[in-house]
């Protein structure tokens, strides 16, 4: 009997988890050479200022929105303030680790895609702390802004000299918005609710905090949208599997030409 073949229903194909203890192993090494690093690119503190009014000019010759409308708004009221520097100090990483382990236990092709595409931005991300020390708007006068952190709390980050646990002058690009950014395109990608759209609200918030804290430029976060945007152009989102029908009734699996969801349910 000749074989033959028809489209049967997408039928969720769960490919193997990658090995937990080594997936815990590398998330730990890509931390660790994020914090190396960022220590790496401290002490460059007049070139990171040089920098910083460079990006402050370039910022106002292309027009863009000045920060301190932002922290205007954010300094309406003590509450306000503080819910903002508690985001900032307090989500990044939880959301992120949250996300992954997320990934992992529901989505695994998703999450290596996703582990592949938040390590080539850091990385990416690394080089241009070195290349480019960027002090933050907090630490500019001509800016006009305040060290919201210092001033309304908490604040994670100690004076410059003595503070040897992050590098203060590694602020473009800002991989608070690119890694919140991979975040919601993620799950937007590995989802299939009607309401995925709304993890887009996570880096819309993270922008604002760190814009309105004055922790970063607009500029740092379109620099880690463009990295971002050329990770996932080069690293692509698994494809989903299709089943297909044999003339024996047997179900044999083809991989569908769209790139869309591997295993995803509502």
């Amino acid at each position: 009997m000749n074989a033959r073949t028809e489209p049967g229903e997408a039928e969720p194909v769960t490919p193997a988890r990658p090995p937990i203890v080594r997936e815990l192993l590398l998330v730990a090494g890509l931390f660790l050479v994020y914090k190396l690093g960022r220590q790496l690119a401290a002490g460059h503190t007049g070139e990171a200022f040089r920098n910083a009014h460079d990006v402050w000019h370039v910022e106002r010759l292309l027009r863009l929105p000045r920060e301190d409308a932002v922290q205007a708004l954010l300094l309406h009221g003590d509450t306000l303030i503080k819910v903002a520097n508690t985001y900032y100090a307090t989500v990044h990483f939880p959301a992120t680790l949250a996300f992954l382990v997320w990934l992992y236990l529901r989505r695994p092709a998703h999450y290596v895609w996703a582990r592949r595409v938040l390590a080539a931005v850091t990385a990416a991300a690394l080089v241009l702390h070195l290349a480019l020390p960027l002090a933050p708007p907090r630490m500019l006068s001509a800016t006009g802004l305040i060290d919201t952190a210092r001033v309304y709390g908490p604040s994670v980050y100690g004076p410059p000299r003595t503070d040897h646990l992050s590098n203060q002058f590694a602020a473009m690009p800002s991989l608070h918005f690119g890694w919140a950014l991979m975040v919601a395109i993620g799950l937007i990608v590995a989802t299939r609710s009607r309401w995925r759209w709304l993890w887009l609200l996570h880096p819309l918030l993270t922008l604002l905090m760190i814009v309105g804290t004055a922790n970063h430029y607009w500029l740092d976060a379109i620099a880690a949208g463009a990295l971002l945007g050329l990770a996932l152009a080069l690293i692509h989102a698994p494809r989903r599997r299709t089943a297909t029908t044999t003339g024996r009734g047997t179900r044999a699996l083809v991989t569908a030409e769209e790139p869309v969801l591997v295993g995803a349910g509502r």
